[in-house]
């Protein structure tokens, strides 16, 4: 049985979830699926990359070793060394892969790309480790994001590529009845790959921001390198090698992905990316960077950067579970996440059942959900995680020189299992309707800013303006009445941003789900890309239809 009989029904249900949009997750969010013996296994095989080289000996003799992760949690070096090359020396292995690679059919990429994700399974426990301390996320969000979900976002490329790339036949005979004869053409449709991706990585989600751009370019021919932040090299690293090891066990050249970690004193991301051989560019991180990123000539490119989320108020049945809902989404991981509120728009009164209550109303009960969360002995810790570097903490303990009105200060949290984390609670600002200074602009880490507005009307009028000039990647929104429900999602929708009602309990604004969700709609400032659509496949290659006279 080939690799792609073998991993065939799993390729028919990821396209069948992609077209009917429910739910569906091939990979096990919760760690008991793996086995009892999984958590002891990966936590001693993560103890051995700690103070060792992490080798990759496909990718020739390195220059150098360098390494400078840092533990969020722990506050301890990881002491790993990766090895490091010239830009040079990476483009020409990735060419020699390229020329074997994108001779190979849709059928046999997909079963060796569906393989390596199994693979990838066996890492599941110590990938999870490695992001926790490199990223700061706790340890379950860990397992579960770079872990299970990012594996799902990876097959949802796949199939998504699959499909497209088998969407016409390979060959046909055109013929056109010209009277008394015909005129016979055979036509071959072939999709060709553009030439070497490169998947510019983040340090708060090395793993799922950087797996989609990995398999939808190497699932359409192309070869990849992988080029992570420096101060969250491990978990993606693993992943790499989970790759290169299937490509060698099935007699495929392993350089067809490489590692390209660099080191924050000597970066090479402008190297790879202006390199005449890269001709596709994945990129997640900072909007300034990002808009560089997007005008190198000559390069077909896919960005998430940062946008500004809102939470619009109209009303509500209960306060009470709308709040801590919201005060669990602007909280978790420390509001180190893409798709984080930011800016709560409340109009001077707020409809709460059969009752009216005022802005301050609603504020008080919303810090007091914060300090319930972040005081919560079982929960608080674990749901903020670490902070992942210096910056992030300075400008939440400095949030006060922003303006506006202290409602909340960040103080340091207390980690039971980590005496050393850079653990801190969220800050809740207010500000006024023309305070725009403010809120304009994404303040990545752990702040929520209210935000007075008159009322629901200029709420979304303000949280329309943002997006369409900063980018926003989610907007949550509650409210009682359907017509303004309706008035909100067109509103919205006209800058590209979708618009979550009404959540309460355990499912945050923050979750996109693969097979469902698009993350990010790539039609605002916040990215110019989407996992996944169509287009984030179609991209990587070309159709070439040939003919030949018969």
């Amino acid at each position: 049985m080939t690799l792609f009989e073998q991993h065939k029904p799993l390729l028919d249900r990821a396209i069948q979830a992609i077209h009917e949009r429910t739910y569906y997750a091939a990979f096990p969010e919760h760690p008991k699926a793996y086995g009892e013996d999984a958590p002891a296994a990966g936590s001693n095989t993560y103890k051995e990359y700690l103070n060792a080289n992490f080798d990759l000996p496909s990718q020739g003799e390195p220059t150098a070793w360098k390494g400078e992760e840092v533990s969020p949690f722990t506050g301890e070096p990881l002491n790993i060394a990766y090895p490091i090359y010239k830009t040079d020396h990476l483009v020409s292995n990735a060419l020699k892969a390229f020329e074997e690679w994108k001779h190979v059919k849709p059928a046999e990429r997909y079963g060796l790309l569906a393989a390596s994700l199994e693979k990838m399974k066996n890492h599941f426990f110590d990938i999870a480790l490695a992001t926790q301390h490199t990223t700061g996320q706790s340890w379950m969000m860990s397992f579960q994001a770079s872990g299970p979900h990012a594996a799902d976002r990876a097959l949802e490329a796949l199939a998504m590529g699959y499909y497209e790339l088998t969407r016409f036949p390979e060959k046909v005979l055109w013929e056109k009845p010209m009277g008394k004869f015909s005129v016979k053409l055979e036509k071959t449709y072939e999709p060709k790959p553009k030439g070497i991706g490169l998947v510019i990585g983040c340090s708060t989600f090395p793993v799922w921001n950087s797996l989609p751009g990995i398999y939808a370019s190497l699932i359409t021919g192309n070869a990849v390198l992988v080029k992570p932040h420096p101060k969250a090299i491990l978990p993606i690293a693993i992943c790499v090698a989970a790759i290169q090891h299937t490509l060698t066990e099935n007699g495929f050249g392993p350089n067809t992905v490489q590692l390209a970690a660099d080191s924050a004193k000597h970066p090479i991301t402008k190297e790879l990316a202006t390199h005449p051989a890269v001709k596709l560019i994945d990129y997640t991180g900072s909007t300034a960077f990002g808009n560089y990123i997007e005008t190198i000539p000559g390069k077909t490119v896919f960005t998430e950067k940062a946008g500004v989320n809102s939470v619009i108020f109209d009303s509500v049945k209960e306060l009470e579970p709308v709040l801590q809902n919201i005060a669990f989404s602007v909280s978790l991981y420390s509001g180190q996440m893409c798709t984080a509120p930011q800016n709560i728009f409340i109009p001077e009164l707020v409809a709460v059942g059969d009752q009216f209550l005022s802005f301050d109303e609603v504020v008080t009960q919303l810090k007091d959900a914060f300090n319930n969360l972040v005081n919560n002995p079982k929960m608080g810790a674990g749901v903020l995680g670490a902070v992942q570097n210096e910056q992030t903490k300075e400008r939440a303990f400095k949030a006060e020189g922003m303006g506006g009105k202290m409602w909340l200060a960040s103080v340091a949290v207390k980690h039971e299992e980590f005496e050393n984390s850079r653990t801190l609670s969220p800050v809740l600002l207010e500000a006024g309707a023309a305070d725009t200074a403010i809120f304009e602009s994404e303040l990545f880490g752990p702040i929520a800013i209210a935000i007075r507005t008159k009322n629901t009307t200029e709420s979304v009028k303000l949280s329309k303006e943002l997006a369409a000039h900063q980018g926003a990647i989610t907007c949550a929104a509650y409210s009682t009445d359907e017509a303004v429900m309706k008035m909100i999602k067109e509103e919205m929708e006209e800058v590209f941003t979708p618009v979550t009602f009404n959540l309460t309990g355990p499912i945050w604004v923050n979750q996109h789900a693969a097979f469902s969700d698009f993350h990010v709609t790539g039609g605002n400032p916040a990215g110019n890309a989407s996992f996944t659509n169509p287009e984030f496949v179609i991209k990587r290659f070309v159709w070439v239809g040939s003919r030949k006279m018969v």
